[in-house]
């Protein structure tokens, strides 16, 4: 059975919070694209924005601790959804808001498998011989 790196203590609990936070982030981008139907559709979208801050709120506790940078954006995301202005326009940077903390959590990710890899013991006595 292949498996991923081995990584150290820190590095696992913070591809572990990735993971979860990957799992909260798919919630809120379906939340979000049901405000875009309802925007399609001439409905408004103010329940949507509500589910979405009850969804994403403890994504921004989750990162906030190791990732406060990612945890920004969706403080800011979050913010910009609940201003002033067209529910289109609201709804068009509520979607860059998840797919720019999409490819921000995928990049953390490869930088935690590179900076935290340790390599197995078994292994390199191994390939020594």
């Amino acid at each position: 059975m292949a498996t991923g790196p081995k990584l150290d203590g820190a590095g696992n609990v913070k591809l572990v919070t990735i993971h979860e936070a990957q799992a909260i982030l798919q919630r809120c981008h379906g939340i979000v694209e049901g405000m875009a139907l309802d925007v399609k559709n001439s409905r408004p979208i103010a329940g949507g924005v509500q589910q979405l801050k009850r969804a994403a709120t403890p994504l921004i506790g989750k990162l906030k601790g190791q990732f406060g940078m990612i945890a920004d954006v969706v403080t800011a995301m979050l913010l910009a959804a609940t201003r002033g202005g067209g529910d289109a326009q609201k709804v068009r940077g509520m979607r860059e808001g998840i797919a720019s903390v999409r490819t921000q959590l995928e990049i953390a990710e490869a930088k935690v498998l590179e900076k935290h890899s340790v390599e197995d013991k078994k292994h390199a006595e191994s390939s020594a011989d």
